[in-house]
């Protein structure tokens, strides 16, 4: 049995016990050069995390990040299949199972969760944080085109597939396709981390899948390549770890990232989703929409009653209008 209901504070928590003991500038030392590290070409089989330091460091400063960004993914799975809950669950490349925490927290603990990672470091790390949280099994395999995956109901691939050439991340997409039941792709939002992600959301609606979230179709993206990239931000309350590393004096940090979600069985996904952060003007907001005939702007005021207050709500990534404007 599952002992707790995961969220944000608990993994603040536990990664708080793990980091306990390790000096602070020791810690903030290692993250530096671990961001440097991953700006660069780290091939898969010489893991970037070589010790518990390392590793603990790491998961402190990218672990709540990597948990807002997927945890918005998983919600808008959620929301466009809301009957369905994963009884199974493979975090592909999980490390220290920042998905895992973000899909446990989404269907509360129902999932059964196998992480696969090459860093065994990242692995042991991942299973003490989770201990008492969620059961998960947590397997050392090399993540990359030989990956075979057993059948599952959910597989996750969170900020990985940059680690990958892009040989191994066609194989690794075809694979996690061919396994499961819904797929999940997370990278950064930037234009390279959407470029991955409209490469793995092609290779999933070949496989025959349907675009859960964040599009309403599953026909090609309408936005022209070179000229902007679909991505989100999440919210993630900043540890003083973070405000060390990156000097900054605010308790919160926007994480900008991209995603897909897709299935084999039949979903809802939203009418329409807001693409940019709503600007909010004396009487009116602006929407900013991708929906079925492609990119395009919704101008909402206060003559459209309840709507008006909606939009006032809006949050960039939402689906639009809500689920409840849409029935009523």
């Amino acid at each position: 049995m599952n002992a707790s209901h995961p969220s944000a504070d608990t993994l603040r928590g536990a990664l708080g016990a793990v980091l306990d003991g390790l000096p602070p500038r020791q810690a903030a030392r290692a993250v530096e050069r671990l961001i440097a590290n991953y700006r660069g070409a780290t091939p898969t089989d010489a893991p970037v995390l070589r010790d518990r330091s390392d590793v603990a460091a790491y998961a402190a400063y990218r672990m709540p990040a990597t948990f807002e960004a997927v945890s918005s993914a998983l919600y808008a799975l959620a929301d466009a299949a809301p009957d369905w809950t994963p009884a199974t669950h493979t975090d592909v490349g999980g490390g220290t199972g920042a998905a895992s925490w973000a899909v446990a927290e989404t269907w509360q603990g129902a999932a059964r969760t196998t992480v696969l990672d090459w860093a065994e470091p990242a692995l042991a790390i991942g299973e003490e944080l989770a201990r008492g949280v969620f059961e998960a099994e947590w397997r050392r395999e090399r993540i990359g085109g030989a990956l075979k995956l057993a059948d599952t109901d959910l597989v996750t691939v969170s900020y990985v597939l940059n680690e990958l050439t892009e040989a191994d991340r066609t194989a690794l997409v075809t694979e996690a396709a061919r396994a499961a039941r819904a797929v999940v792709v997370v990278e950064p939002g930037t234009p390279d981390g959407y470029e991955r992600i409209i490469a793995a959301r092609t290779l999933l609606v070949e496989a025959g899948f349907t675009v859960a979230a964040p599009c309403p179709h599953s026909g090609a993206c309408p936005i022209v390549p070179g000229t902007d990239w679909c991505h989100f931000a999440a919210r993630v309350s900043r540890s003083s770890l973070h405000r060390r590393v990156k000097g900054g004096s605010l308790p919160y940090e926007d994480e900008k990232y991209s995603y897909v979600a897709a299935t084999r069985f039949p979903v809802r996904p939203a009418a329409a989703r807001i693409t940019r952060k709503p600007q909010i003007r004396k009487g009116q907001v602006l929407l900013d929409l991708c929906g079925p005939e492609g990119l395009g702007r919704e101008t909402v005021t206060k003559r459209h009653g309840p709507l008006y207050k909606q939009a006032r709500d809006a949050e960039w990534g939402d689906p639009w209008p809500t689920e409840e404007e849409g029935q009523g």
